[in-house]
């Protein structure tokens, strides 16, 4: 198998996989009409050409903040400046754009003082560095499963594909009383953030309890909201080459429907509320600069309440979830 080479089953398992990271290649193989062996065989596959199920907490149902970063940086220093935040355990997606001059960068901070260290004192401070933006990410827009995290793989949304149900949406759980966690949710986590498809047994061994207390905890930590599992997979093997991020400036009431909307784009990975001159940024992935043309002509351009768009195609992706 090579890129370009991808079949029907192959593109079902990778929906499959999208609407549940952990759902099991017996019920998988029934919903696509092929073997069970058949699906394995086609997942080891898919592995070699570098598919990753992982697990991600959620952070706004953890009391967490999601923050964008937009850095400007000389051209000499984008490279080392991107490899020192690929190196930080709190940044999730990093990627060069706008002439490799522009870095885009989302961390995840528990509290102000972690937020204070990095923007207000860390990023200051470094060499060749010529302006930061930081966006505070207000409402998520899209599902755990299509966000940064992964890389966009287009797929059929909720009720349509094959998999089961998917995760609760972030945008509908209540937030006002964040989940906490244990030491044991800790490792979990951490376990999952490896390898999202992990098996009980594994799981259980690196967090010293029982397969059916981790089952249990998997199930809580899944139906309230706190957890998640994104695909990571290169879009190039679908044949999508051209990645951008869109920065939307919006009437303030029609922020919620024009979010929503562009969450149904299959072309949208990723769609939040900002803080900013632009309050909604989302990234698309696309075949090339001809689809990209005809999505903003065509779609964008249909929504009433655009007041201003702003692309910025990925030149290269630094960093691609947490590890």
């Amino acid at each position: 198998m090579g890129s370009g080479t991808l079949d029907a089953v192959d593109q079902g398992l990778l929906r499959a996989l999208q609407l549940d990271g952990r759902a099991a290649f017996s019920r998988i193989a029934r919903q696509l009409g092929v073997s069970e062996r058949t699906v394995g065989r086609r997942y080891g596959a898919l592995r070699a050409l570098g598919l990753r199920v992982v697990g991600q907490p959620v952070p706004a149902r953890l009391g967490m903040t999601c923050w964008l970063l937009r850095i400007q940086c000389t051209p000499d220093s984008a490279g080392t400046i991107a490899g020192a935040l690929a190196r930080r355990a709190d940044t999730s997606w990093i990627s060069l754009a706008s002439g490799g001059t522009e870095l885009y960068c989302a961390v995840t901070t528990p509290g102000p003082h972690e937020r204070d260290a990095l923007l207000l004192d860390k990023l200051p401070r470094t060499p060749h560095l010529v302006q930061i933006s930081a966006h505070c990410l207000l409402r998520l827009f899209t599902d755990i499963t299509s966000t940064w995290y992964a890389t966009g793989i287009p797929f059929r949304r909720r009720g349509t594909g094959a998999g089961g149900a998917p995760p609760p949406r972030c945008d509908v759980i209540d937030l006002t009383a964040p989940l906490g966690l244990d030491d044991i949710d800790h490792v979990l986590v951490a376990a999952l953030a490896e390898d999202g498809r992990a098996g009980l047994p594994e799981l259980a061994a690196a967090a010293g309890c029982s397969p059916s207390s981790i089952q249990r905890r998997l199930q809580r930590l899944r139906s309230q909201g706190a957890l998640g599992f994104c695909v990571d997979f290169a879009p190039r093997h679908l044949g999508y080459h051209l990645m951008t991020h869109l920065w939307l400036r919006v009437a303030p009431g029609e922020l919620s429907a024009i979010g929503r909307a562009l969450a149904s784009h299959p072309e949208i990975a990723f769609a939040a509320a900002t803080t900013g001159p632009h309050n909604l940024v989302a990234s698309g992935v696309f075949r090339g600069d001809h689809d990209l043309y005809d999505y903003l002509d065509r779609r964008i351009g249909s929504l009433a309440g655009v007041q201003a768009i702003v692309t910025a195609p990925i030149l290269r992706e630094v960093k691609r979830l947490t590890r």
